[in-house]
């Protein structure tokens, strides 16, 4: 693995740690390491649930900035691609994913977070995309990620002034979904990504990607792809002791096997 980021696993649930000293700032190093390791997590089968940490004091600062400085313009076309190539790895991550964010996440570490399904923050935290005062934009999905997450207006806000939101008004736009206490923040990721885990792994990875599909195309053609995911789950040995847990038990006391 990549210098600083380091991939653990444990009862099911894979933590991918990063870190950078002092702020983790996104390195091309960093980058390619977060791309390793969400691309062996996912196809991995001791594997029902990621957690995404930058460790106790801070997610991510964003990219590099002595890095960009240098770049010119061909250079900057081509690490842009390597950089959302990246990120994109994380997203296509068919497991479960949480965000744990502690301190700051802003620029490529707010881009990050939001690859991640879920994202659980401390109350110390400050998210934004504070790219709009260095005269750019957004290059590793914020333009994209951020307005289909909290919605256009809000989106352009924060794009625009690039500002910093405390994790109140994070949890009240959307862009997290739970505050906890800074020093809690992993483990309610990890209690979180359990409770996931639990799921029949399959049917999980389902909904995932008609969601993702779905999100790109129309009503019509969005329908067409959660019909076949849907069809596709009755060949799933999880589907017939769902089902059949519910006959003989009730809802919720199914004992999946990932299969």
């Amino acid at each position: 693995m990549a210098e600083g980021v380091v991939t653990e696993v444990a009862d099911g649930i894979a933590t991918i740690r990063f870190e950078r000293p002092p702020m983790n700032a996104l390195s091309i190093a960093l980058q390619e390491g977060l791309r390793d390791a969400a691309r062996d997590v996912a196809g991995r089968r001791d594997v029902d649930a990621v957690v995404v940490y930058g460790g106790p004091k801070v997610f991510a600062a964003g990219a590099d900035v002595k890095e960009m400085a240098e770049w010119s313009l061909s250079e900057a076309l081509e690490r842009t691609r390597s950089l959302q190539d990246a990120f994109t790895a994380i997203e296509r991550i068919p497991q479960p994913t949480i965000a744990a964010v502690t301190g700051f996440a802003l620029g490529g570490g707010c881009e990050l977070a939001m690859c991640c399904d879920f994202r659980v923050a401390g109350d110390n935290a400050k998210l934004g995309q504070p790219e709009i005062l260095l005269g750019i934009i957004p290059g590793a999905g914020g333009t994209q990620r951020l307005p289909r997450l909290v919605g256009l207006a809000r989106a352009k806000d924060l794009i625009l002034t690039g500002r910093f939101v405390g994790a109140d008004e994070a949890l009240t736009m959307g862009l997290v979904d739970r505050v906890v206490a800074p020093d809690a923040v992993y483990e309610e990721s990890v209690a979180w990504a359990r409770q996931l885990a639990r799921g029949p792994r399959l049917a999980m990875q389902a909904a995932k990607s008609a969601i993702a599909r779905g999100m790109e195309v129309d009503l019509e053609d969005g329908l067409e792809i959660e019909r076949v995911h849907f069809a596709s789950l009755f060949g799933t040995r999880d589907r017939e002791v769902g089902m059949r847990s519910f006959i003989d038990n009730g809802p919720g006391k199914a004992e999946f096997t990932g299969s």
